[in-house]
């Protein structure tokens, strides 16, 4: 245990916690954290650190569970796996497939651990799909007395509606059992389209696929489309060089010197904006579901992403396209769809959702421009990505999700004293007072 300095993956996040802890199993845990209550420190989980607020950030006890990222038991008679925390999800995902079983839907960036991402309600696409934290069957929490509770439909049901989306306020989830799916193959195709026509035809090109996305550039008429289905034929890998060109030569290297050249010199913005949705699209890849879900992402940003209810997706992307033309970001809208679920704090609890994500490049200056695209989310009831900027409060939040009292009791339950919190927390769940 040693102090140090943690920073974020954007760069924008940093604090100097009075003890940094890697523990080995959940003993350790216990002893490291009954001993930060005792001492007054807070203490609160660093995953992989891609969360863009300042959830993470304490000056009491960090803890990396790094060295817990095991899977402990696979029963493939009910597809489900017995998790480590610490575990991420590119690294379950191989793992799960030796036994024949995968995530029914991962995001595009899957380096997040399996308790951040699931805390946070990180999410692929897909309108009959859930976010992460839906697979969660069972949690394991370790309470801020060395206690560890198992949360799960059948011995807490209020409890594990609470721990599915937690944002570590409950206490550090240890382990998890996982209802995955039997291993599938997935063919993705790439293309642009015209704005006008994918907007026209929303419900065709979302209902008509497993998982569809695009990304929109503000100054280009034509969208890059992504559409995920599943298939029958047998998984076609691509060659090593195929997949550098497509996803680390044209994707990440040449559209990081895109956007940097657009922050030099933001008149190239708009022809910045047409090259990057020429040179993303056109793709076929039949493979293995994680690794088409997943792509590599170098390019740094910033970004906030909400929820906003399906029947508002149209209006409200061209909204943000209206927003991105004014601030001049080098970086698209993505664009995505979630199906309703029942965890307390999830932004997709209870209703057909779209996400809709804004970027701006690493650099330059965000904060007004996310304010005015939060500005007009909250017009539409949005609910922000628990893991990217946003600048709600409770006050602000509370109305928002049906369920915030019965979240807010557990939280009383489980952590009276207000061990696993911290400003970002407090902020955004209110005290414990």
């Amino acid at each position: 245990m040693t102090k140090n300095t943690w920073v974020n993956w954007a760069g924008e996040q940093r604090c100097a916690p009075a003890v940094v802890a890697t523990p080995r199993d959940v003993d350790e845990l216990a002893g490291i954290v009954t001993e930060s209550a005792a001492r007054g420190r807070t203490v609160r989980v660093a995953g992989s650190g891609h969360s863009f607020t300042d959830a993470v950030l304490t000056d009491g006890t960090l803890v990396d569970l790094g060295a817990m990222n095991k899977v402990l038991d696979v029963d493939t008679s009910t597809g489900r796996a017995r998790v480590q925390a610490g575990l991420t999800l590119n690294a379950a995902s191989p793992l799960l497939h030796e036994h024949g079983l995968a995530f029914p839907n991962l995001g595009d960036i899957d380096t997040q651990t399996v308790a951040g991402a699931t805390a946070t309600a990180t999410h692929g696409t897909g309108a009959r799909l859930r976010n992460i934290s839906a697979a969660l069957h069972s949690v394991q929490v370790l309470c801020a007395d060395g206690n560890v509770v198992e949360l799960n439909e059948e011995t807490d049901p209020e409890g594990w509606r609470a721990a599915r989306v937690s944002i570590g306020a409950l206490g550090i989830v240890t382990e998890a059992t996982l209802q995955l799916e039997p291993s599938f193959v997935l063919e993705g195709v790439e293309r642009p389209v015209p704005l006008a026509d994918v907007l026209a035809d929303l419900d065709e090109f979302v209902d008509g696929n497993d998982h569809f996305e695009f990304f929109a550039f503000a100054h280009s008429s034509v969208v890059m489309t992504k559409a995920l289905n599943r298939t029958a034929e047998p998984e076609q890998p691509r060659g090593a060089i195929s997949e550098w060109v497509n996803d680390i030569l044209l994707s990440n290297h040449l559209y990081d010197g895109l956007c940097r050249v657009g922050r030099r010199v933001p008149a190239t913005v708009p022809l910045i904006h047409r090259v990057a949705t020429v040179a993303g699209s056109n793709n076929r890849q039949r493979d293995r579901s994680y690794r088409v879900f997943a792509t590599p992402r170098l390019v740094r940003f910033n970004e906030m992403e909400y929820a906003v209810p399906r029947a508002h997706a149209a209006e409200a992307v061209r909204e943000m396209i209206t927003l991105a033309k004014k601030f001049g970001t080098p970086m698209p809208i993505e664009v995505r769809w979630v199906a309703p679920d029942d965890a307390f704090l999830s932004p997709a609890s209870g209703r057909d959702t779209c996400y809709i994500a804004v970027h701006q490049y690493q650099g330059m200056e965000w904060e007004p421009y996310l304010r005015a695209c939060e500005a007009v989310f909250d017009r539409f009831d949005g609910r922000p990505h628990w893991g990217k900027h946003h600048f709600q409060t409770a006050e602000t939040l509370r109305g928002r999700y049906p369920d915030w009292d019965r979240f807010a009791a557990v939280r009383k339950r489980l952590d009276p004293a207000g061990v696993f919190a911290n400003d970002y927390v407090n902020r955004v769940l209110g005290s414990l007072d």
